[in-house]
């Protein structure tokens, strides 16, 4: 049996009746106790009882905290509704809600120098209840449950600067709060223009997906425009991703329902740099260098960093050993990423690169030009590999 109303077995039957009765206390601060609220509380914990309830005792403390019952009317700031992409366009063919992601237009960095990581969460939320207050018309106006949304995510565009620490900190967090407080709301994820980077930014979610979002992902390879409309009505769909819905001045992309982001304007910027913890702290003497060294296993790998100095700048580069198990000198090994030097004393510098191939890789820290200062810099190093799983169906798909 399904777990849903209509289809239950006895044992279903009965474990919702103590479900119900076993939350009494709790009816009054619920949005809408009937039986298809509670059993997918109950269908995401595999009809156990006991983890069923401490997750919805839990999404109730979440929902006072949040204020969800007036987040509706809570506006984010000018810049977070401008800049932050995404937007509801349509339905499917059974009456579903189409939620459209746009990763490539975000400016991540730019958001999170012009919003607090908070209010940038809190908007996803609000999305989230968007999305359920839309079900619920849905459900009104064809006179049937409409529980679930089918999201659409367009990864045209996503770059290095996507995996920037703070800014996956933020999905990771999303994606977390959504597993928690929205159980059995998500129809389907399904994937577009997936580049050849997808399968590492997978790889920093996956953990904070359950195993039931993850088998619920389809990437559509390189006749995406002809796929999707088998699950949306072309007449529901922009033209942007293969119907024929167009905005009143005949717009493909829809602007009107559907934000594609952009840069945010340096004049939006509050702050100039975004706190992040350091692992590591050394002190590079005056005219010497200090190497961190890395082995890639394999080509596709990401290395990501950041770093800021304490007084004066820094130099760094990124090299490839030509040598394996000894010390060699920048002039000695393969040039990766050009040495130069950053006012890291000033603003931390963060980067990333994709490991073309494997070997031993050196991030060195370059203090040679000094012979008056010892500086000491505080940094974080890290190895992002690709999912293997989505990295071998990417390849299958031949996506562009």
């Amino acid at each position: 049996m399904s777990g849903h109303v209509g289809d239950l077995s006895p044992q279903q039957q009965e474990a919702l009746a103590r479900f119900q009765d076993n939350l009494q206390d709790l009816l009054p601060t619920l949005p809408k106790a009937d039986a298809h609220f509670f059993l997918r509380w109950l269908r995401a914990q595999n009809f156990d009882l006991k983890k069923a309830e401490d997750m919805l005792r839990k999404h109730i403390e979440f929902r006072k905290q949040q204020d969800l019952d007036h987040i509706l009317t809570w506006q984010p700031s000018e810049v977070v509704q401008r800049y932050d992409s995404g937007g509801l366009c349509g339905y499917d063919y059974e009456g579903c809600p189409v939620w459209f992601d746009i990763i490539g237009g975000l400016d991540p960095k730019g958001l999170l120098l012009s919003a607090s990581k908070q209010e940038l969460i809190r908007k996803r939320i609000k999305v989230c209840e968007r999305l359920q207050h839309e079900c619920e018309l849905q459900s009104q106006k064809l006179g049937r449950r409409i529980e679930t949304v089918l999201m659409v995510f367009d990864l045209e565009g996503l770059s290095l600067k996507h995996l920037w620490k703070p800014a996956v900190e933020v999905y990771q967090q999303f994606f977390a709060i959504i597993e928690a407080n929205y159980p059995e709301t998500l129809k389907k994820i399904i994937i577009v223009r997936a580049p050849k980077l997808f399968p590492v930014a997978f790889n920093l979610v996956k953990s904070f997906m359950s195993e039931e979002t993850r088998r619920k992902i389809m990437i559509l390879g390189g006749n995406w425009k002809q796929e999707l409309p088998k699950f949306i009505s072309p007449d529901q769909l922009p033209v942007e991703f293969g119907g024929t819905l167009t905005d009143p001045d005949g717009n493909p992309k829809c602007l009107t329902k559907i934000n594609y982001g952009g840069e945010v304007p340096r004049s939006y910027y509050q702050h100039s740099r975004v706190r992040v913890p350091y692992e590591h702290t050394a002190t590079v003497g005056r005219g010497s260098s200090l190497q961190v060294e890395l082995e890639i296993l394999f080509p596709g790998c990401v290395l990501r960093w950041q770093f800021e100095s304490d007084g004066a700048d820094i130099g760094f580069g990124v090299f490839l050993k030509t040598r394996q198990g000894e010390r060699q000198r920048a002039g000695e090994m393969a040039e990766v990423l050009p040495s130069q030097r950053y006012n890291a004393h000033l603003v931390p510098e963060d980067g990333s690169l994709t490991c073309p191939q494997a070997g031993v890789y050196v991030l060195r820290f370059d203090n040679t030009y000094s012979f008056v200062h010892t500086k000491k810099v505080s940094f974080t190093v890290e190895v992002l590999l690709p999912d293997k799983g989505m990295q071998k169906y990417e390849e299958e798909l031949t996506p562009i």
